[in-house]
Parts: C-alpha cells; structure tokens; sequence
C-alpha cells in the first residue's frame, strides 16, 4: 500500500509555503493514513454510525492555528484528500473529517453497495450540522469548514440556514449547479422527478460501463490532470474495496437539483455574512462554473478563484501549479477571515 522513500509522520520541518512549488513541502505517503492521524465513529442524530478522521496540528513552530472540518463530494472519501488534510495540519490547523452518511465505509442508503442514494440533503444537513456543533465544542478556534463539489453545496447550505457558524468558508469546485449548465435547475428538476417516478428512486441514473478502463479514463479526464495522485484514489479502492462508489440514484439527482434550487433562491445568498472562497474552473466536466460566478457575486463577502483549461475538477489534487495556487489563496484568504487567536 505504502510507497517506499515518502515520510511516514507528518511533523517534519518545512519552508515556508509560497504556493509556488509542492516540492517545499516534505512528501508524505498518499496512500497510507498518517501515523498521528486517528481514525474512529461518530454518530449522526438518529446514532447512525459515520467515519470520521481526525490529524493533530503540526506546525513546526508548534501552535495550533485553529480547527478545520473538511467535507468531501458525492461518492467520495477522505482517503483521496489525505495530502491536502495533512498540508493544514502542518499549518496548525487541527484537521477532521467525515464521510457522508450512505458513502465510502458509512453504510449505503440505496439499493446496492455502490449507487449513491440519498431521498433529502435534509439528512446530510443534519449530520453536519451535529458533527458540527460537536467539533466547536471539543476543539480549538477559529473553526473554518472546507467542502468539496456536493459537499459545497451542503456546507453552503448549512450556513446559509445558520445550521453552523464557521469564522470562514473555503469550497472547491461546489455543486451549485450540475450540466447541462446552460439548462437552469427550476427546469431539469420537473424533468427528473417524472424519472424518478417511473420506476425505483434508488435505481442508478446511468450505467456503468462494462469497460472498467473506459470509466477510469473518463473519471480521470473530469477529475484532475495529475495522474499520480489520480492513481492514488485506485490504490485506496483495491486496500478498502468498500470505498467504491458508482452512479448516483434519481433519488439523488433530484434532491441534488432541490439542494440547487434551495440556494438560488432570492435572499438566501445575499444574507450570508460569513466570508466565503469560492475556487472553481471553466473547464469543470461536472459541476456549473457559471453558477459559482454567481453565487460568489451573490455572497456580501464572497471572494472568487477561477481557473481554465489546466484544472479539473479536484483542484486540490490536481497538478503542482494549480493545486499550490488553490492552496496558497486559501491559507492567504483564511489568514484575512479567520485570523490565528492570541
């Protein structure tokens, strides 16, 4: 699993961090859980039972910066985003996060162990807004959330209801509207719901090829240019089999579109007063880049990154360049927002 010639801790001395060169930063082995990184349960609102993964701070000067919670996508897991949890560790940040209820090793909520299923974001909202509240209890602050694709989408939402109160937001590429990103949310949700109806809501919205290479290669094209950290997310699947997830449900497609919808809604955006980074790329394959243009318009304190042709979707795992760039706007925004406490 591991790969010879990477540290295993994650405390080594660095430089300071410029964004311009991930080789300042001491390796680690991606596809290993940090030895101080610590993995347990906690429970949802109902005692449902959901991973979670915890990584000290770690800076060298020895300070703790603050907390950090990190939200990954739909059919998503925290193993893949291992490098950039363990970079704000060395940052100072105590780092946790979570699957989402019904993904990765979290249980499933459909009908077979891979399609994503989920009737209402109103339960992951609530999930989050529990792990939450126990996080701010137990931990040191500022406390600022990071969410990724779907998970921008309910992190958004979360503070949006006021459901948490986070010193700063951070979403990469955040589902704030699927494609065709030309067709508006109000018009594919109609659509979608008649599908859904027509049969089990917990089906699979699409097929999964019977060309495993195709789908990979495919994946590969939409998620990140770095084929390294790309591979990294297949050695994950062949360790932890359980993490594997396919298609999504039309169950899950049309509670996606009403979590859309929910936040395109007048107002809703414009109350927010939480300062909020908004990274994405005109060039995402999955999610709208017009509707994070205009959410970041919307936000009274909303900043906005933008990227072309050279990032994909997971900018956080994508190519030195771009990736040191999405980091160092980020440890500069929350440097501004959520400033390290006396």
């Amino acid at each position: 699993m591991g790969r010879p010639g990477l540290e295993g801790g994650i405390c080594q001395p660095e430089t300071e961090f410029s964004g311009a060169s991930a080789a300042r930063e001491p390796a680690i082995d991606r596809r290993a859980i940090p030895a101080a990184a610590r993995e347990s349960l906690w429970h949802g609102v109902d005692g449902a039972p959901i991973r979670r993964i915890d990584i000290p701070a770690c800076a060298p000067s020895g300070a703790v910066r603050g907390s950090l919670l990190f939200m990954p996508g739909r059919g998503d897991c925290y193993e893949k985003w291992l490098e950039t949890l363990v970079h704000w560790a060395r940052r100072g940040w105590q780092v946790t996060s979570a699957d989402w209820r019904g993904q990765a090793l979290s249980g499933r909520l459909g009908m077979d162990a891979t399609t994503g299923h989920v009737e209402d974001f109103e339960l992951w909202l609530a999930d989050y807004a529990h792990l939450w509240k126990a996080l701010k209890a137990e931990s040191p602050g500022p406390h600022v959330a990071v969410a990724h694709s779907m998970g921008g989408n309910l992190a958004l939402r979360a503070v949006a209801e006021k459901r948490v109160d986070p010193d700063a937001l951070v979403l990469s590429a955040p589902m704030l509207g699927i494609h065709p990103a030309h067709v508006p949310a109000r018009v594919l949700r109609p659509v979608a719901r008649v599908i859904r109806a027509l049969g089990d809501p917990a089906r699979p919205a699409w097929k999964v090829n019977e060309r495993p290479e195709i789908v990979r290669r495919a994946r590969a094209f939409l998620l990140t240019h770095d084929r390294d950290r790309y591979a990294d997310e297949q050695a994950w699947y062949e360790a932890r089999p359980g993490l594997v997830m396919g298609p999504a449900s039309w169950g899950w497609i049309v509670a996606a579109l009403g979590s859309i919808r929910a936040l395109e809604k007048r107002g809703v955006l414009e109350a927010v007063t939480t300062p909020v980074l908004l990274i994405g790329t005109s060039a995402d394959g999955l999610v709208s880049w017009p509707a994070i243009r205009r959410a970041a318009r919307r936000l009274p304190h909303g900043e906005l990154l933008g990227f072309g042709k050279e990032a994909a979707h997971e900018i956080l795992r994508e190519a030195d360049p771009v990736r040191d760039k999405a980091l160092a706007r980020i440890e500069d925004f929350l440097n501004r927002a959520a400033p390290a406490r006396g």
